[in-house]
């Protein structure tokens, strides 16, 4: 291979880790340091220059650990230009559509039908994905109570047939475009909303967010309309009116990870003080849970933990970034070998419990930290960072620590370093990154810390394109393979 051709390569491998890291962290609000309209533009840019230039990528790329946003942002560039993709490309994009959509809140899948609607896109194709995808939800009348427009919109556009006459697809049809119609439903939800006009009692029988509207208008008082309503609420929705009801019947171990972070970091820190014994154990179980076969196989770890003030996140991502990192450092405990792991935070703090956002983000002080050897004279197996990589108290020694390390006292790479980032840069199309010479990756979930670190190896710049193709190819296959066993 010559020159030319291994320059051209390295420059596909990270025009596609922009795209990844992109794709994992950013979803179009704003940021601590830009708005939301900085971020749609440099997301704009990103998915019509990846999607032209890379195609298989682009598609590819909803195998990946990427977030909702998008995911559905990448389904319909894929489905607006399939007359850009050869034959052979548009079947393996229709499976990975597929596959992607079946994994989606059903929430964001109407939403993006309407959008598809919108855009006038009615091939064949697009209908047979949405009328399959339609077919497949468990209770389709549960769906027309709940996202009525979305159902309605959906069922237009592929020109769902809904009989007159007996049967759910007929009663679901006489819902949405028939209302009044029927005297009464053979469906259970679709009869609690007819009766939820005049009868206060079927309010309860209705999906939270329904049931809200019909509480409303009937003038219910807010305790006792959650009291009734609690049993049917998802767990999402406990955790929203948790500090309306004051009930603490919230099963936080079954919660994922990064959502419970978010939880705990919402809390005073006198409850957060007070419940330190439950939070911790529900942190810890998470953890393990995430780890899964990876506990305990990364040897002696050390991390560095952002809680500075930017870590505070923005009015739309309040805390994001704080709780990433509190998640990280309760997984890193578990994947590390017992008793091997040592968390370090910018602030200095060393109770994790009760960490918030505060004073600037002296990265390069903390990595000086972290690289000095653990019990035994041992340097750590594995240096991580969690940060949004703005090291400024001194700006850039973080950087130089790193490089300096790399190149004089560790130049065999006995110390694997790797950044992880939640913010996504709007100014530079990527995440933020520390040194040229230290692997970094977006991420949105700690939990995918584990696989984000195995993507990150890549943009060290020692592998080109070949490898990365390679990977997603694998990745592409495992998450379709995964789809047709459980189907």
């Amino acid at each position: 291979m010559n020159t030319s051709e291994t320059l051209a390569d390295l420059v596909a491998a990270e025009d596609v880790l922009l795209f990844v890291n992109a794709a994992i962290t950013a979803t179009g609000q704003r940021e601590f340091r830009s708005d939301a309209v900085g971020q749609q533009l440099s997301l704009d840019f990103l998915h019509a220059y990846v999607r032209v230039n890379y195609r298989r990528v682009y598609a590819s790329s909803l195998a990946l650990d990427i977030n909702d946003h998008n995911a559905a942002r990448i389904v319909l560039g894929l489905l607006e230009t399939a007359g850009e993709a050869s034959a052979e490309e548009r079947r393996t994009e229709g499976r990975l559509i597929a596959a992607r959509l079946a994994l989606l809140p059903p929430q964001r899948v109407y939403r993006l039908f309407g959008e598809v609607r919108r855009a006038g896109i009615n091939n064949r194709r697009t209908r047979a994905i949405m009328r399959d995808w339609l077919a497949a939800r468990p209770d389709l009348g549960h769906d027309a109570v709940k996202y009525r427009g979305g159902v309605k919109t959906a069922a237009r556009h592929i020109h769902l047939r809904c009989p007159e006459g007996a049967g759910p697809l007929a009663e679901v049809g006489a819902f949405l475009f028939r209302p009044g119609r029927l005297p009464r439903y053979e469906h259970r939800l679709l009869d609690a909303w007819r009766r939820a006009h005049y009868e206060q009692g079927a309010v309860a029988e209705l999906p939270f967010t329904v049931a809200e509207g019909f509480a409303a208008r009937h003038g219910m008082k807010r305790e006792v309309f959650l009291k009734r309503a609690a049993p049917r609420m998802t767990r999402l929705e406990r955790l929203r009116t948790h500090s309306v009801t004051q009930r603490p019947e919230i099963d936080l171990t079954a919660m994922p990870l990064t959502r419970l972070a978010l939880y705990v970091l919402s809390l005073p820190f006198e409850q957060r003080a007070a419940r330190r014994t439950e939070l911790t154990g529900a942190l810890r179980t998470a953890a393990r849970r995430a780890a899964g076969g990876h506990a305990g196989s990364w040897g002696r770890v050390h991390a560095v933990l952002d809680d500075s003030f930017s870590s505070s996140g923005s009015g739309q991502k309040r805390r994001r970034p704080l709780a990433v990192a509190l998640a990280g450092h309760h997984l890193l405990e578990v994947l590390a070998a017992p008793g091997a792991y040592r968390g370090l935070w910018t602030s200095g703090r060393g109770d994790a419990l009760l960490v918030r956002p505060w004073g600037p983000t002296p990265l390069g002080m903390r990595v000086l930290d972290a690289l000095e050897p653990g019990p035994g004279g041992a340097a750590p197996d594995r240096l991580v960072i969690v940060s949004d990589g703005w090291d400024n108290a001194p700006a850039g020694l973080a950087g130089e620590v790193l490089r300096v390390w790399r190149k004089r006292l560790d130049p065999g790479r006995r110390t694997a370093v790797v950044h992880v980032n939640p913010v996504y840069d709007a100014d530079g199309f990527d995440v933020r990154r520390l040194a040229a010479g230290v692997p970094t990756a977006g991420i949105r979930d700690a939990e995918d810390l584990p696989a984000l670190v195995e993507i990150a190896r890549f943009a060290e710049g020692r592998t080109g394109a070949a490898e990365l193709h390679a990977y997603l190819d694998r990745r592409v296959a495992l998450f379709l393979g995964e789809k047709e066993t459980v189907s």
